[in-house]
């Protein structure tokens, strides 16, 4: 820390109680009070320094008795006693030094008591003065007296000195960020070079290097320095950064981090003892409070609410700059402490701007409302999943169109397919989040019907390669609701598209009970078409092989999906499959189709216990393609 040494007298100065007295050989003739200090001193000293002290001691009438002394009152000092005490050390010239924690309190004083040039030359606002410079040249210093500036509004912000810690600090944080781009680049231009694709300008070691620097410097080194300010403070200095052209990334680091430290809520572990609290504002009585004080009571309800209201609104615009896990953090604590619709809604727009990168844990958001109805809000998630699919930024429904949707999820033949740009867009990772979080809200048994539907039906089709999350959220919403008619079971149902159920979902479903049987008996014809046209596949791929044809069609052939398509493109470019290879995969299939034989004869027998009659099922099971169609497929296989 910084520090100047004024004064070349020894100690005269002697605390007894609330008394200070200077111990001369000449008796004191004046007492100046301070508040519940008192200080018994001489006029000369300080008629020679202050202006102030000239005028009072001039102005002085004493009692009509003519008894005591010359007793002045200066109780709105700024710094109260300990900064009279010090400027009177300096009028008798008595060593003091200053530091950053007493340069400010010292100058506003100075500046009440009029100790200008024009009654000493070298005067305690010159002295000050001189010294705040280098305290503004020092990044940690700079702080300490910006903090400092709290005790001594208004006279701080009179004297610009308010203004002039922040502009400093400022300067200091974005000439920091400011260098670290150079260095950011560096380090992409290392991971270029190390895949091999770099264009050779940039010195791998001069990258590698830089890179470290990155590292071992860290660009969030002024985070906490910063957080122990009051939020006017940090207000301020954050318009001040933004103003001077820092990165929207390191103002909203900085304001995640002040916000985690001053918001238990965030963490779920946090007490209130354990945050220190500096709710300051202009106007705002009881919230200017020095963070840095010992003894901080617990902030109320009020304070904690005003305090998340501003930091949202400090939030920079820019999208992705705050994790969606802070944004939801935020949200839920702005639900307990009930914030103005406008702040949640703000957070709710932001969240679903990127909700892509939430993560399960943290979307689940306690129903916290007057009327709790569930668990969970569904309502908010809603608003949520909402703003993400009317985004027009391109995360919504712009981004990905419903063509390519339909062509990633694939055919009949292969629901589980997907393009390698599809697995990676936003209403991609969405839909699947949604999935999860559906079956996660599905147990509950307040979740009505239409609620559980208008929440699933918000991702389209397009943006489910493969519908098993869906049906696994279905599905335990049926076992947790077992009062559903079988119309809302239909209706709840319609939700997934049975053509896109993996080999897995779809052996489930066909002994799942609690399943409509117009829904089972789609599953099963959708899965019996799906293995004839895979054996369809083999066959013709078996035989284009044997003829030495590659993979042209024979005329009047059969369709050939796009899974045995790439088998036939690669047989043509000469990776022939193996006869073991080949026989183990047909009799794969044919262990599949029996297997399905089993469920279908499961089926009769549960129909027929059910009184249906048998015309029924010979109907239904020629209609969909079982029995005897299937049996003759066996013999060929075997044949073949």
């Amino acid at each position: 820390m910084a520090n100047m040494k004024l004064g070349s007298k020894p100690e005269i100065f002697v605390l007894e109680g609330l008394t200070w007295r200077c111990m001369t050989e000449l008796e004191s003739d004046v007492v100046v009070e301070v508040g519940e200090m008192s200080f018994y001193l001489h006029k000369f000293p300080l008629l020679s320094r202050s202006g102030v002290l000239q005028r009072m001691i001039t102005e002085y009438q004493p009692p009509a008795d003519g008894g005591g002394m010359c007793t002045l009152q200066l109780d709105d000092v700024p710094g109260g006693a300990k900064a009279f005490e010090l400027a009177a050390r300096f009028c008798y010239d008595v060593k003091i030094e200053l530091n950053a924690l007493n340069v400010v309190c010292l100058r506003c004083a100075a500046e009440y008591l009029r100790m200008t040039d024009d009654y000493a030359e070298g005067n305690l606002i010159t002295q000050a003065e001189s010294f705040l410079s280098d305290v503004l040249a020092n990044w940690k210093d700079s702080i300490k007296a910006l903090e400092t500036c709290e005790g001594v509004l208004p006279t701080a912000e009179d004297l610009h000195l308010v203004s002039r810690c922040i502009t400093a600090l400022a300067s200091k944080a974005c000439a920091s960020d400011a260098a670290a781009k150079p260095l950011r680049n560096a380090s992409l231009d290392r991971d270029a070079l190390w895949n091999g694709i770099g264009s050779g300008d940039t010195p791998r070691g001069l990258a590698a290097a830089a890179a470290a620097v990155v590292v071992a410097s860290g660009m969030d080194w002024w985070y906490e320095d910063v957080s122990f300010l009051s939020l006017p403070m940090f207000k301020r200095l954050i318009q001040a950064m933004e103003a001077k052209g820092m990165r929207a990334e390191s103002i909203a680091g900085a304001i995640m981090f002040y916000a985690g430290r001053f918001l238990p809520g965030l963490k779920r572990n946090t007490s209130f003892s354990n945050a220190l609290t500096g709710f300051g504002g202009d106007g705002m009585g009881s919230r200017n409070v020095t963070p840095r004080a010992a003894n901080v009571s617990a902030p109320s309800e009020g304070d904690q609410r005003y305090f998340l209201e501003e930091i949202v609104a400090l939030l920079p615009t820019k999208k992705g700059v705050a994790s969606t896990k802070f944004l939801l953090g935020m949200l839920r604590t702005a639900m307990l402490l009930h914030a103005s619709p406008l702040c949640r809604e703000n957070l709710e727009r932001r969240i679903g701007a990127q909700l892509e990168d939430a993560s399960l844990d943290d979307l689940l958001v306690p129903n916290l409302g007057y009327t709790v109805e569930t668990l969970y809000d569904i309502d908010c998630v809603q608003r949520i999943l909402d703003y993400f699919m009317s985004s027009t930024d391109g995360l919504g429904t712009g981004y990905t169109s419903p063509a390519v949707g339909e062509e990633g999820s694939g055919s009949i033949g292969a629901p589980q397919g997907g393009t390698p740009s599809s697995s990676l867009s936003p209403i991609y990772m969405v839909a699947k989040l949604m999935d999860g979080y559906l079956s996660e809200v599905a147990p509950d048994t307040n979740l009505k019907l239409p609620k559980f539907q208008a929440l699933a039906a918000v991702v389209p089709d397009y943006a489910r390669p493969v519908d098993d999350g869906i049906y696994r959220a279905i599905d335990i919403y049926l076992k947790s609701h077992p009062w559903l008619s079988e119309s809302e079971r239909e209706q709840l149902c319609r939700l997934m598209n049975c053509q896109k159920l993996s080999l897995e979902a779809c052996t489930h479903a066909a002994q799942n009970e609690r399943l409509p049987l117009r829904v089972v008996v789609q599953v099963l014809f959708f899965e019996q078409l799906r293995l004839r046209t895979s054996i369809a596949g083999w066959f013709f791929v078996s035989d284009n092989a044997a003829a030495g044809d590659g993979a042209r069609p024979h005329p009047g052939g059969p369709i050939v999906p796009k899974g045995a398509a790439a088998v036939a493109a690669s047989a043509q470019a000469g990776v022939h499959t193996d006869a073991p290879e080949g026989k183990e995969s047909i009799t794969d299939v044919t262990a599949r189709v029996s297997e399905l034989e089993k469920e279908c004869k499961s089926m009769k027998q549960e129909i027929r216990r059910l009184g249906k009659p048998r015309r029924s099922w010979s109907i239904l099971t020629s209609k969909c393609g079982f029995g005897a169609k299937v049996q003759q497929a066996q013999p060929a296989m075997s044949g073949k």
